[in-house]
């Protein structure tokens, strides 16, 4: 896919700024916390696609296994041991002003390791060429969203990974309508 006006415009938004805006939004923030611990969701990749699907664009399947392979290797030797040591610390850090700071730092190294990990998921839909290509135009529409961000996340339906918890099925679900309720599909000019 080689469609410049959709590609400029991922160009013109960065993928960092386009995450800080959707993720201050009325609840994104818990929708994605609740897809990361309970349905174990890279919320860098979920905000990848939530940016691609915005430009009207979406990742082709095989391309994508490669990259997410490598992210997710990111996502599990970088971000998450100090996401853990930081949570870990919490109750600590209540009554600890020398572990709160310590806390503090762990945090900022986090929020960079996401920031890097998802710079690394632009640099990837960015070098979609005539010769790669990693990116198709989507037609997805606004209501089936929340379904499309499922399909593209979970490999199999929700009830395969979580045959026994119908809780953290509902609250999955919930959590993407919530994230989609705040997507707007911008069409750029023709």
């Amino acid at each position: 896919m080689r469609d410049s006006n959709r590609l400029q415009g991922l160009q013109q938004r960065p993928l960092w700024d386009f995450a800080l805006a959707l993720y201050a939004k009325p609840g994104v923030e818990q929708a994605c916390l609740t897809l990361q611990d309970e349905a174990g969701v890279d919320v860098c990749e979920l905000l990848f696609h939530c940016w691609l699907y915005q430009h009207g664009l979406a990742a082709k399947p095989a391309p994508l296994d490669a990259i997410r392979a490598e992210r997710l290797a990111w996502q599990q030797q970088v971000t998450a041991p100090l996401r853990a040591l930081r949570r870990r610390l919490k109750p600590e850090a209540a009554q600890n002003e020398a572990i709160e700071a310590l806390r503090a730092t762990l945090q900022r190294a986090e929020l960079q390791a996401e920031r890097e990990n998802l710079q690394r998921w632009q640099q990837w839909a960015l070098a979609s060429s005539t010769n790669d290509v990693r990116l198709t135009k989507s037609d997805i529409s606004q209501h089936n969203v929340a379904q499309w961000l499922q399909d593209t996340l979970f490999s199999a339906p929700l009830d395969k990974h979580f045959p026994q918890a119908q809780r953290v099925r509902e609250s999955t679900t919930t959590a993407l309508f919530t994230l989609a309720s705040q997507l707007d599909r911008c069409e750029p000019p023709r």
